[in-house]
């Protein structure tokens, strides 16, 4: 099942499936690196929501809701 990384908890390990979007919001999330079947973690949401804290390769990255809404993911350990 894909769905969005925007919509999932805390501390889910979810894979990359694909990335919806076009241009420049997609060439960015391909450099940051979330390629098809990457692995990732969430690691913790700002208080209002925005941004959240993610685990990818390794680092930790911080990402925008409006861009996570891009991220199909997959995995049973995430849930919306």
């Amino acid at each position: 099942m894909e769905i969005p990384l925007s919509e999932l908890e805390i501390e889910g390990k979810c894979r990359v499936i694909k990335l919806q979007g076009e241009g420049r919001v997609r060439r960015r999330l391909l450099e940051m690196g979330f390629i098809k079947g990457t692995e990732l973690i969430i690691k913790k949401v700002a208080p209002l929501g925005d941004p959240m804290e993610l685990e990818i390769k390794g680092y930790h990255l911080s990402l925008r809701v409006s861009e996570a809404r891009h991220i199909l993911v997959e995995n049973d350990s995430c849930r919306p």
